[in-house]
């Protein structure tokens, strides 16, 4: 590698370094939060309200942020849009949001890290690697409806082992819908300000209806692994 090509590499990736060490110095941290929530919910109502397009922006890029470097706080972020957007409007923002952000962290792995990720691949990553070899689209996509691993542990799995970009997007569009709409189903159902409810953000999670739809939709994702295992027993 010429020094050259290692110096385009280096500053993408300190942009990156220099974004997530300001977030912590700067506390930002402490903005997405439930109590944080509970403390500025009329005041963004307000601005939600009175500044409709602005808001939505604003979320969108907070959210795409916040995926794409990898930061703390994208359950809080959803349970915020259902607050603030709605069920519907809240979840579509959250999905395209968490989607960008993803390809976006997606391509910085794969173009600018390259082959070194595979190579140094973490533990976490490396137990990915033979579901990602057998078929890439329908792994990631059970991967997104049951999240056996963390976010952005499979983002950078999917780079490593050479995803292609319009599979990653698709699977990833597609399997977070329905963890989308459990948590902006928090945020649209309850006030956090007056404290309406005592469910916690996995409670929405564990109701039998929404556990049947993410086992359902897993065995799906699972159905072209089936099929290939199935010809290939035919075949012998």
């Amino acid at each position: 590698m010429t020094p050259a090509t290692l110096g385009k590499r280096l500053v993408p990736l300190g942009i990156i370094a220099a974004f997530i060490l300001a977030f912590f110095l700067l506390g930002l941290n402490r903005y997405i939060t439930l109590d944080s929530l509970r403390a500025n919910e009329r005041r963004l109502h307000g601005f939600a309200s009175t500044h409709r397009f602005l808001a939505i922006m604003g979320f969108l890029l907070a959210y795409i942020a916040v995926v794409a470097f990898s930061l703390p706080g994208a359950t809080i972020m959803t349970i915020a849009g259902g607050l603030l957007f709605g069920l519907w409007l809240g979840a579509a923002l959250s999905v395209f949001g968490a989607t960008t952000g993803a390809v976006i962290l997606f391509i910085l792995a794969r173009f600018v890290v390259g082959d070194a990720l595979r190579a140094r691949s973490s533990a976490f990553i490396a137990r990915m690697e033979d579901g990602f070899a057998r078929n890439a689209f329908t792994y990631l996509m059970f991967l997104r409806l049951v999240p056996l691993f963390p976010f952005w542990a499979v983002n950078l799995a999917a780079a490593a082992f050479r995803t292609p970009l319009r599979s990653f997007a698709l699977a990833t569009l597609i399997g977070i819908i329905p963890g989308t709409l459990a948590f902006t189903s928090i945020g649209d159902g309850l006030s956090l300000a007056a404290g309406a409810s005592s469910r916690g953000p996995n409670d929405e999670l564990l109701e039998p209806a929404m556990i049947a739809l993410r086992i359902g939709l897993a065995l799906l994702a699972l159905v072209p692994l089936l099929v290939t295992w199935l010809r290939k027993r035919g075949t012998r």
